[in-house]
């Protein structure tokens, strides 16, 4: 599927002259379908790009689909990060894009302007956009994947990313085995950002990108305080060498119970999942089992983050 006055006649072959080829993975569970016409309508409007989408149904089968969009449906939901991965054999393309089925792109060049990010800086194997939502100019410190914030519009090397629309080298994303199947929902963004680091690609937050995402508050539930216990002790146990596996685990319970002064409800289900991190095997099946290298670990250090806290 191309994207509306993408391919020119004579655009063959490969090479920097060549249209850029992007396989595109929608997630969706059909439960927004206003939000994922808009995000379609997103995709069609890129221009300069040649791309081949699949939407991901998680427990949902796709319908009502832009001509040339495939259609991949998963019988149950199998969680966000295996659904991910469930759509990318689906997709041809030498890059890779995700997108939120509640995301779309204000920018008809985005994703051109990504590949050229990437062709630029070979060292770059993932970029995450700036976030808005033109309906709250107040966009959460949390879409800023870095510990100093500062300007949302400067961009910068960064070891986590949020998941609502993620572009990355195909190749990088066979390197790192793809996201963490098992984390089901919350910090699989870390572990990600961590893999592309360990296969000598920086993980690079472009502020001068931008896509679009509505204002939701993901602590509404206590099954998010369970997930983001669980799997910040899933984080260490799965990718750290110790020490660094202790003191990231003990750091973020400092957080957390700081965090829980003013609303300690909250620290039961963290809790609840604290100990559900350490009882229950981190990995799926057939996942590569394998921690960070300590060459990576240095180089994270280098770049401005131990993945200590």
């Amino acid at each position: 599927m191309s994207a509306p006055g993408s391919r020119p006649a004579a655009a063959t072959g490969s090479g920097p002259a060549a249209v850029p080829t992007i396989g595109v993975v929608v997630l969706t569970q059909g439960t927004r379908p206003a939000e994922l016409q808009r995000g379609f309508a997103s995709l069609q409007a890129q221009r300069g790009v040649d791309l081949d989408v699949v939407v991901v149904g998680n427990g949902w089968k796709p319908e009502a689909l832009p001509e040339g969009f495939k259609a991949l449906h998963l019988a149950e939901n199998l969680g966000i990060p295996a659904g991910r991965n469930a759509g990318v054999p689906q997709v041809a393309g030498e890059y890779l894009f995700f997108l939120d089925d509640d995301a779309w792109l204000p920018d008809e060049d985005f994703l051109l302007n990504c590949v050229r990010l990437f062709r630029a800086r070979p060292d770059i194997g993932m970029i995450q956009p700036r976030i808005e939502d033109p309906a709250d100019p107040d966009a959460p410190q949390r879409w800023i994947p870095r510990l100093r914030k500062g300007d949302p519009r400067a961009s910068s090397n960064v070891f986590s990313v949020v998941e609502m629309a993620i572009a990355m080298r195909r190749d990088v994303f066979d390197a790192t085995g793809g996201w963490p199947s098992t984390f089901w929902y919350a910090h699989e963004g870390i572990e990600f950002a961590w893999r592309v680091w360990d296969t000598g690609h920086r993980t690079w937050y472009a502020g001068d990108l931008r896509a679009g995402h509505p204002v939701i508050d993901p602590r509404r539930h206590a099954e998010f305080f369970r997930l983001n216990a669980r799997n910040r002790v899933w984080l260490a146990r799965r990718n750290l060498p110790w020490p660094f596996s202790w003191a990231y685990v003990g750091s973020w319970t400092l957080v957390q119970l700081v965090r829980a002064r003013r609303q300690p409800q909250q620290l039961k289900p963290w809790f609840a999942g604290w100990l559900a991190g350490w009882q229950q095997d981190p990995w799926g099946p057939g996942e590569r089992r394998r921690k960070l290298k300590w060459s990576t670990v240095l180089r994270m250090g280098a770049a401005g983050r131990w993945p200590v806290v």
